[in-house]
């Protein structure tokens, strides 16, 4: 390289420079990018996959195609810039909103259990009907009311979490309430993604193995006792271990979503083409088993490429909860973290027959609004906090805005190098003035 372009080289081009040599994970935006990527194809893909499978179910009630799509359309609309405006949210504004989120949350649990208010949908009443046709589920605002509450109140009691009391009360207590009142509604698979976030929670504080192992205890004795406290959840768990003993009653989801599943092969019957999806076949096409309609029409291929996808979307997660140098941000990004992988491993699990039938929707893919727009306001928080990650702000300084405007030109130097006049070009070596100083 020349003195004059060593001269010219800008900062933004020295840290393009560098950034260049850099390996792309361990580069400061890495973590923004990785959750930025994975959401935006999971949010691509989960739209194509509603309208696919709902199209059916959509013309005979709607008379169109297209109504479910378009108003996932809708809720994708509301959620994206939702995601966007919490990505720019600071910690302190985190912290702020966890007290008025849980007691809304809460309000609005209860309020659904109220006679006449709720609506009942297959025996489970879990949403509040909203003008327009639309519908809220609060037990969704309640993951992430629990989230930002449970990291705020770890860390104001940081110095007293030795103690077992100031541990555990009041987060499990608050907790338990959360759980008892989704329970009720009844729904088992959001309660099991809420005591996700609880015990990651608890795990990443640093609670004393002894504690921990009493509690998860604790926790198992619980989910047994409420597995065979209801009959039909007992059903469940013996259709879940033995579905093909009643294919026509009590196994006949989890049976036409194998056969969904089985019938996709490696590549799938194409976009479009699954026959589950007619009258007759597999029930929730379009909301809890999604995922069965991705793997018959993409085949083993697409459901491979969902589950890297979450995992994917996970790494980054813990990847932003190890690089936090906030104590909060430390916490809410593993709570939610914990949130996302376990609700999207209870869903798939349902639906490739390794877990029980819970009627959990699958992030970010399954249609609805009241799980969509509160997941992508979790997923801007945790854009936020990899926006504060060490070197991101730098990163974020120096990259450049606006990708299709031209580079300015380098400024030229003032001192021009000594140029021959037309005169001297013509003259002999011998004859140039500089020649009489050799």
């Amino acid at each position: 390289m020349t003195a004059t372009a060593a001269a010219v080289r800008t900062p933004r081009t020295t840290t393009a420079a560098t950034a260049a040599r850099t390996p792309v994970l361990q580069r400061p935006l890495a973590s923004y990018y990785l959750v930025l990527a994975s959401t935006a194809a999971l949010l691509g893909l989960g739209l194509v996959m509603v309208f696919s499978a709902s199209s059916v179910r959509s013309f005979a009630t709607y008379h169109s195609s297209y109504a479910i799509a378009m108003k996932q359309a809708i809720f994708m609309a509301v959620g994206i810039p939702c995601m966007w405006v919490a990505s720019r949210l600071p910690v302190k504004v985190w912290r702020m909103l966890g007290y008025p989120l849980l007691l809304a949350a809460l309000a609005g649990l209860v309020l659904v259990l109220v006679p006449g208010l709720g609506r009942n949908v297959d025996g489970a009443t879990r949403w509040i009907p909203l003008p327009g046709g639309f519908n809220l589920q609060p037990s969704e605002l309640g993951k992430l009311a629990l989230v930002l509450w449970g990291a705020d109140l770890l860390v104001r009691k940081k110095k007293l979490l030795g103690e077992w009391k100031h541990l555990f009360v009041p987060l499990l207590p608050v907790a338990g309430l959360v759980c008892c009142l989704v329970m009720l509604e009844p729904d088992m698979g959001t309660t099991l993604a809420t005591v996700a976030i609880v015990v990651a929670l608890l795990w990443v504080v640093g609670t004393p193995l002894r504690y921990f192992a009493v509690f998860l205890g604790v926790l198992v004795s619980l989910g047994a006792a409420l597995a065979v406290a209801e009959p039909y959840r007992l059903a469940r768990l013996t259709t879940f271990l033995h579905p093909f003993d009643d294919p026509q009653g009590s196994g006949y989801q989890a049976v036409q979503g194998l056969y969904a599943l089985s019938s996709g092969g490696w590549f799938g019957l194409g976009l479009g083409a699954s026959r589950e999806k007619w009258a007759g076949g597999l029930p929730n096409a379009h909301t809890d088993f999604v995922f069965a309609i991705i793997g018959e029409e993409l085949g083993l291929l697409g459901t491979i490429a969902v589950l890297l996808l979450f995992t994917t979307l996970t790494y980054a997660g813990v990847r932003i909860a190890k690089r936090s140098t906030d104590p909060f941000s430390r916490l809410a990004a593993t709570g939610v973290t914990a949130w996302l992988a376990a609700q999207s491993l209870i869903n798939m699990g349902a639906v490739v027959g390794l877990l029980p039938i819970t009627g959990i929707p699958l992030p970010l893919i399954s249609f609805g609004g009241s799980a969509l727009i509160p997941t992508l306001v979790a997923i801007g928080m945790l854009l936020s906090f990899a926006r504060a990650e060490p070197g991101a702000a730098q990163a974020l300084a120096t990259r450049r805005v606006n990708p299709f405007r031209k580079a300015k030109a380098a400024p030229r130097s003032r001192t021009r190098a000594a140029r021959p006049s037309a005169r001297a070009k013509g003259r002999a070596p011998s004859r140039r003035p500089g020649a009489r100083a050799r």
